[in-house]
């Protein structure tokens, strides 16, 4: 069995060049609330199935949730993107949850971190293809299920995105 990839999907996917473009209109807010809702909708469940002990990816989408209401300071929120991290780290051995952990971890970072709205798509596609196919398919299985999360993906930052957005984000990609 060929190792599997911690990312999946590519740059150059129409759909990723669509969702670049819509992330760039759009405020940190407004891509902080997607991203967080949607990987606590699609990854999480994948995590904690199976590893379903684990509270850290789930403590750092609560945490974050609560920075976003106003209700702690960005301080308080930092060990539990830390630690939604060392749970990725220690899945090793459970290819679709520690996918979900950094896809959890990259969206939550971007409180912090704009970039993360567009990371965490690639490790969200990894973590719905390993899931769904398990870890022994070929690279075209996994490739053909990256995109079509890729595209569930657009399709629900398309969903969120509000129109003439006052002050959006300023990325410089660097790919």
């Amino acid at each position: 069995m060929a190792k599997l990839r911690k990312m999946l999907g590519k740059l150059d996917n129409p759909d990723i060049v669509v969702l670049m473009r819509l992330i760039e209109t759009q405020s940190q807010q407004t891509l902080s609330q997607w991203a967080i809702e949607y990987t606590a909708k699609v990854c999480l469940p994948i995590f904690e199935k199976q590893l379903p002990e684990d509270s850290r990816p789930a403590d750092a989408i609560s945490n974050c949730r609560t920075y976003l209401n106003g209700e702690i300071k960005l301080a308080q929120v930092k060990p539990f993107l830390k630690a939604a991290g060392q749970a990725a780290r220690d899945a090793d051995g459970f290819a679709a949850a520690q996918a979900a952990a950094r896809a959890i971890g990259t969206a939550c970072s971007v409180i912090q971190n704009p970039p993360g709205a567009l990371g965490f798509v690639f490790y969200c596609a990894a973590a719905v293809a390993y899931d769904r196919a398990g870890t022994d398919q070929k690279q075209d299985v996994y490739d053909r299920l990256a995109e079509e999360e890729i595209a569930a993906v657009l399709h629900s930052l398309q969903k969120a995105a509000k129109p003439d957005e006052p002050n959006p984000v300023k990325i410089d990609w660097n790919c």
